[in-house]
Parts: structure tokens; C-alpha cells; sequence
């Protein structure tokens, strides 16, 4: 039977808990291997975070300065020849765009490593897919993610989240919260069809446990009312009621609301709130206004417009929340909007995946030893179009 088949209905057929013994057995099996580790990321995307050996005697790994980081950050398979003629593959771990890890290969030497490259990548494919279906039946890779443990709030508006990135012909697309064990409000949802990409970025009122449970409000019933075929402005309009009828305007959620048509760059934008957009083209980086509307729930019945937007192929697009502007340094400086701009243009090179990230630590920087006051939210898109389009 051919290798790869067989490595495939390993991971299919296994427990989901017992995914990386299986997948282990048959590259020994297999292909030669000597040794097989699997590495997750972290919540805060700072570390990667072995799986293999439980409970977590392994260190962790910092995805800045190791070869494993390396690889999780160019998302290319990495060679680590050894000093006794041994070669680890370091290969990326990803579902769609979406970078969950590195899986490492110790094989005999150089040959076996070239020889089998291109095959073990297709495998760590298949293993993404299945530790994230895992997830479902098994806490073992939920666990694995924690460098430290999270606040509850925190853990809502994880299992809220759609995933941290994404990756289509059209668009590269990527999002990171912190501080990523600590957060309070702050959210974003996404999901595409064939010709739309729907695209949420809120800011919560509040903090802790009320904040979580006031954005799991407002984002189940923009999904709910989205899944019924609802344009845009009616999902807002719906949230809202779904958020007044509960809090009777005690508590409201600001948001940034997308609809984007996939081939033509075509999108209707609904402004409710205080996430903000700067758009990078040609170079040239603008603060892109809408007519501003209410918050979610603040008033009843509030009725909401579309706006229009159009998106050209090279945009990036960089959502952020209040949470970014508002942060001080330790004179009490604002990060504000030069800073923004700057960190912006500082990592204009680097692919959408990255790019949260870094901004997101140059905020970090700008606040010092302090300890958040707000969470803050960084989202980065890039157009591409559809190929032949236009």
C-alpha cells in the first residue's frame, strides 16, 4: 500500500486523542523515522508548544529564534542536520492558511530527508486537519496551546473565534487578541462562500466575565441571522434587538461589518461603533472613513445603512480595535495614530499572517512593563481578486 494512503487512514482511524502515536508509529513504520515531535502555538503566538511528550516535560519553543519558529513563520519545510549525520524535517502545520504548528521528523540522514520532503509536508496537512477536528471529542491540543491558563472570559472568546487566519486565491486574511490569555471584549468572525467573504471586527463594552458574555450575544446573533441569508444591514439591525431585549441599553457592542464580493472587490460596509480601518496602497497608508451608526444595543430598533467600499488587488487592509489607540506608554503617551501608521509601514513586507502579530508587540513595546487596561485587536487583510478577473 502506498506510504502516504497509509499514514492518511492512520490519522482518519485513530482516537482523536491518540493522533500523534498513530501518526508516529507509521513514519517509523514507513518512512525510517527515528523520532517524530509535534509543536503547537500558543494562544499568544509567541511559543510553540510540544505535544509529544505529556504532560509538557518538554520547553517550549520561541517562534523567534529557533528553527522551528522559522518554520512555523515561513510556513516552508526547514532541514536541521546533525552532527551524527541525522537530519530533522521541520515541517508546517496548517489547515487552510490557518498555522496551528510544526511537525518534526528526525530522519537517518540527508537522503531520506529529500527523498521524502514533499510526502511527509502532504502528511502534516492531513494531521492539521484531524487535530483540528479532534478538538471536537478531545481537550489534549486545546490544553497543549497554554504556555499559562486562561481567564474564563478568555477562554469564551477563544471558542468563539473562527480560527487566526485564512488563505483563499483572492485574499489573505489574519487576526490576533491580546493580551491572548487575559481578553476581555474584543472579537472577529469571518466566513466566505464561493463569491462572498463576510468579515465582523467588534469592540465589547466592559470587561471580564460581562464583556465575553456580551460579545457571544452579539456574534451568535450576527451568525444566526447571517446563516438565515439576512443582507448585512439586517443582521445588524437584528443583533441589535437581540442585544437591547436583553440589556435594555445597559451594555451595547460596537462593530465593523464587511460583505465583500469576491470577484468584482465590491463591498457593502455597516459602521456601528468604534473599530477602526486603514487602508496601505501603493504605498501610501489612509485612515478610511464611514458614516458612523449607533452600537449594537444601545437604542431600540435601530435601523442600519449599507455603505459602499471598493477594494483594489495589492490593498492591505488593517482593522483595529480602540483598544490599540488608547494604549499608554509609561509617561502616559497614547499609542495613537503616527505609531499605528508607523508600525503599519514597518511591516508592510511581511505576509498577513505576521503582520497582527507584530504590530500587536510594538504595542506591547509602547506600553512597558505596565499590565493591560483594554484588550486590543489586530486584523490584516490582503486583496488579492480573483485570478482572471478584472
Amino acid at each position: 500500500m502506498n506510504r502516504f494512503v497509509t499514514a492518511e487512514r492512520a490519522l482518519r482511524t485513530a482516537a482523536p486523542h491518540e493522533l500523534l502515536d498513530a501518526i508516529r508509529a507509521v513514519l517509523i513504520d514507513q518512512y525510517g523515522a527515528e523520532d517524530v515531535e509535534l509543536f503547537v502555538a500558543d494562544y499568544s503566538l509567541s511559543v510553540l508548544q510540544p505535544v509529544s511528550v505529556l504532560p509538557h516535560t518538554l520547553e517550549p519553543l520561541s517562534v523567534h529564534n529557533t528553527p522551528e519558529g522559522r518554520t512555523f513563520g515561513s510556513q516552508r519545510p526547514h532541514h536541521e542536520e546533525r552532527r551524527d549525520g541525522r537530519v530533522r524535517l521541520l515541517l508546517p502545520v496548517s489547515v487552510r492558511g490557518d498555522r496551528l504548528g510544526v511537525l518534526a521528523v528526525t530522519l537517518p540522514g540527508p537522503e531520506a530527508a529529500r527523498r521524502w520532503e514533499s510526502e511527509l509536508a502532504e502528511v502534516a496537512d492531513v494531521l492539521g486537519h484531524e487535530v483540528l477536528v479532534a478538538e471536537r471529542d478531545t481537550d489534549l491540543y486545546l490544553q497543549a496551546r497554554r504556555r499559562d491558563r486562561l481567564t474564563l472570559a478568555a477562554e469564551m472568546q477563544w471558542q468563539l473565534l473562527p480560527g487566526r487566519s485564512c488563505s483563499r486565491a483572492e485574499y489573505d486574511l489574519a487576526a490576533q487578541l491580546e493580551p491572548a490569555y487575559a481578553i476581555f471584549g474584543d472579537n472577529f468572525d469571518w466566513s466566505a462562500t464561493r463569491d462572498r467573504l463576510v468579515l465582523y471586527v467588534t469592540n465589547g463594552m466592559g470587561e471580564g466575565i460581562e464583556a465575553s458574555l456580551l460579545t457571544n450575544l452579539a456574534i451568535n446573533a450576527l451568525r444566526n441571522a447571517r446563516r438565515a441569508g439576512i443582507p448585512i444591514e439586517d443582521q445588524a439591525a437584528l443583533a441589535d434587538q437581540a442585544i437591547y431585549a436583553h440589556y435594555q441599553g445597559r451594555c451595547y457592542l460596537s462593530v465593523l461589518m464587511f460583505e465583500f464580493d469576491l470577484a468584482t472587490g465590491r463591498a457593502k460596509v455597516v459602521d456601528a461603533g468604534s473599530p477602526q480601518l486603514l487602508r496601505l496602497r501603493g504605498g501610501v497608508l489612509e485612515h478610511v472613513l464611514f458614516e458612523a451608526q449607533l452600537p449594537l444595543g444601545m437604542f431600540e430598533e435601530t435601523d442600519y445603512v449599507v455603505q459602499e467600499f471598493q477594494v483594489e488587488p495589492g490593498d492591505r487592509l488593517v482593522f483595529v480595535s480602540d483598544g490599540v489607540h488608547a494604549v499608554a506608554s509609561p509617561k502616559g503617551e497614547a499609542y495613537g495614530d503616527a505609531l499605528l501608521a508607523r508600525a503599519i509601514h514597518a511591516t508592510r513586507l511581511l505576509p498577513a499572517a505576521d503582520v497582527p502579530r507584530a504590530i500587536l508587540r510594538e504595542l506591547t513595546t509602547h506600553r512597558g512593563q505596565a499590565s493591560a487596561d483594554d484588550d486590543a485587536l489586530v486584523v490584516c487583510l490582503d486583496w488579492r481578486g480573483r485570478p482572471g478577473e478584472g
